[in-house]
């Protein structure tokens, strides 16, 4: 029988990869993908049927905690202070929506919890986003899953819905950056590498608790 996958942050670069890679494997019966705003996506590709999408409240998830019912869940939420309008916005969307989530998952069973956060992450960075990045990992990992799996990419590369001029900069200047010593950690990578590498790692079995740096996002192997 296949599995259940739910996928929070299916409109980003990551999340509509994921969604479409999850769609294409045989071993998944059905992705419930949970958004603000109806997820229409801008081209049809295989086992698009299998895609389900419901449009959420993020500020009142309980409402409804049997759309968290399922197998896995995907949580790939993100957005930027600039994007959000504030810093408190933006944490709202990167820790809180995000640990919510979480939260309504492992009440309702689900038993891996993948989350793509980020290289650096750390609750006592310098840095907002690291540290948001951080604090949400930490707290996830108090939460009764029975397998937490954690990606921590750079840069994402893809095609945006919104551009972003410092990430398009960015894109075009870190893989030079990066063949400095030193610096290689911080290399852009694709999201639909991201995707590849969640699938493949979902669909083994693993160790209770597990994350995988950039370079092993390089490979999508399990």
């Amino acid at each position: 029988m296949g599995k259940r996958a739910l996928v929070i942050g299916a409109s980003g670069l990551v999340g509509r990869a994921l969604t479409q890679q999850l769609a294409a494997a045989d071993w998944i019966d059905e992705v419930v993908t949970l958004t603000r705003r109806p997820l229409a996506p801008a081209a049809p590709y295989p086992h698009q049927d299998k895609v389900r999408n419901h449009v959420v409240d993020f500020d009142e998830l309980e409402r409804d905690p049997a759309l968290f019912r399922g197998d896995l869940l995907y949580s790939c939420l993100g957005t930027t202070k600039r994007a959000a309008g504030s810093l408190a916005a933006q944490r709202r969307v990167d820790v809180d929506y995000q640990l919510q989530a979480a939260r309504l998952a492992a009440q309702q069973g689900v038993a891996h919890y993948l989350l793509v956060s980020s290289s650096g992450a750390n609750p006592d960075s310098r840095s907002a986003y690291l540290r948001m990045k951080g604090e949400l990992e930490q707290q996830v990992l108090q939460l009764p899953f029975a397998r937490i799996s954690i990606f921590r990419p750079s840069l994402l590369l893809g095609k945006r819905d919104q551009w972003r001029p410092a990430e398009w900069l960015g894109s075009w200047l870190l893989p030079l950056l990066c063949t400095l010593p030193g610096l290689r950690r911080y290399r852009p990578i694709a999201a639909a590498q991201v995707a590849a590498k969640m699938v493949s790692v979902s669909a083994q079995d693993g160790p209770a608790v597990q994350s995988f740096t950039l370079d092993e996002l390089f490979h999508s192997e399990g």
